[in-house]
């Protein structure tokens, strides 16, 4: 069927598609790596924090501990 539209174009639009379809997958395991890799990165990044705010609460507990105790008068 004969058609007013150039070959050359018609071949160039079927190449882009051909390879838009071929690239998707690979595109779509490389977002998904991105996404699960930050992911993880924060969960990370959270535990420590979380360590670390817990470490925090055990030294001023400690020491306000140690400064009731210090503070007892002596014949108590």
């Amino acid at each position: 069927m004969p058609s007013s539209v150039n070959d050359q174009i018609t071949d160039s639009i079927t190449e882009v598609n051909t390879e838009t379809i071929g690239n998707s997958a690979g595109v779509a395991m490389g977002n998904l790596y991105q996404a699960v890799s930050q992911a993880l990165g924060l969960a990370a990044y959270n535990a420590t924090e979380a360590q670390q705010q817990g470490n925090i609460l055990g030294q001023a507990v400690t020491s306000k501990g140690v400064q009731m105790i210090l503070t007892i008068p002596a014949g108590a």
